[in-house]
């Protein structure tokens, strides 16, 4: 079977984004860009699929309105969804992608997606933490 840990490491390389850990055993990374905004996001390589989740912000009170506008939101975000952690405060950009056919541009679609989210929606991302 391919070693689908090190085809993840090698997009993460290529696409020059820093990898603050690994555990090869666990088949975890986390990686940042500065430049794109993204912070420690996990990348666990999960055969069959990859898994990306970046932690957004915290939920501190019910809100009927937040919720209802991360679901709106969804709709536009073309790799990934908004979704919530088991305590259902902490808000996560997750998406997942198969490892079989994983190619280089379908990888970075989801790292170009999570970016446009956060440079597009980071005001209100910051609202939403704030109450």
């Amino acid at each position: 079977m391919k070693d689908y840990f090190d085809v993840v490491k090698g997009y993460l390389t290529h696409l020059e984004l820093e990898i603050k850990y690994e555990n090869r055993n666990e088949c975890v990374l986390i990686a940042s860009s500065e430049q794109e905004g993204i912070f420690n996001l996990i990348i666990c390589v999960a055969y069959p699929i990859v898994i990306f989740e970046q932690f957004l912000f915290e939920i501190k009170s019910d809100s009927p309105l937040i919720y209802k506008e991360l679901l709106k939101k969804n709709r536009d975000i073309i790799h990934g969804a908004f979704v919530l952690d088991e305590t259902g405060r902490k808000v996560i950009f997750r998406d997942s992608l198969q490892l079989e056919n994983l190619d280089l541009n379908e990888f970075n679609a989801t790292l170009n997606s999570l970016s446009l989210l956060l440079s597009e929606y980071s005001e209100q991302i910051i609202n939403f933490s704030k109450n």
